[in-house]
């Protein structure tokens, strides 16, 4: 995965560089900041979830297209995830799911204000690792399953952004946004995984250079 950040910033830098030749408004910059996930079930099964807390960090370019609109693709890292409480004869527990990801959003900047911005745009998320806890009762059959549903999630899954940004000064602003996949982790779900989709709430920081 150090591989993969290394090469996102190594086309950025490009991007900029060459860029910068031709439009006198772009700017490079770095974000970070804290993510909660859920996910939102697509079956009828009786599985209750609550939030995972993450983090999120990466690079991108704002490019101006016209008065008060920017191009803005970026390379992120998002942890994704929930938590669930589980009861039963084969379970007893907290079981925790984080999934790991390297998104590609395509946004839309609109300076709507003095400072101010919304975005949007679709993204690609790219699945690099999951990771379950399990914290009370789990046999290890049940564990295993747990594993092999994981072990088929799809690798790569089209989504949506939408945020808000404030400038708190010219290079540093506030950032906020809400991310949801189109397409469902797991096609058709089973009794212990459901059928469902990732949604995420961002906050953080971006600093312009």
């Amino acid at each position: 995965m150090k591989k993969l950040f290394i090469a996102a910033f190594a086309l950025l830098m490009i991007g900029k560089v060459n860029a910068q030749e031709k439009s006198s408004g772009l700017s490079f910059g770095i974000k970070g900041g804290v993510s909660f996930s859920n996910i939102i079930k697509t079956d009828d099964s009786d599985f209750k979830t609550d939030y995972l807390t993450g983090y999120n960090a990466g690079v991108f370019i704002s490019i101006p297209i016209v008065d008060r609109l920017s191009f803005q693709p970026e390379v992120m890292f998002s942890q994704k995830g929930y938590k669930s409480e589980r009861t039963g004869l084969l379970n007893n527990g907290t079981f925790t799911q984080t999934t790991n990801w390297i998104e590609v959003p395509i946004l839309a900047a609109i300076n709507v204000a003095s400072g101010f911005n919304l975005y949007l745009g679709p993204q690609i998320s790219f699945l690099t690792k999951t990771t379950n806890k399990y914290e009370g009762d789990f046999n290890s059959s049940q564990q295993t399953k747990y594993e092999d549903d994981a072990d088929k999630f799809k690798k790569s899954i089209a989504g949506g952004v939408l945020g808000a940004g404030f400038d708190i000064t010219k290079n540093i602003s506030l950032n906020g946004r809400y991310a949801l996949d189109f397409q469902k982790n797991n096609e058709n779900g089973t009794t212990e995984t459901p059928a469902f989709k990732n949604q995420v709430w961002q906050a953080g920081l971006a600093l312009k250079f």
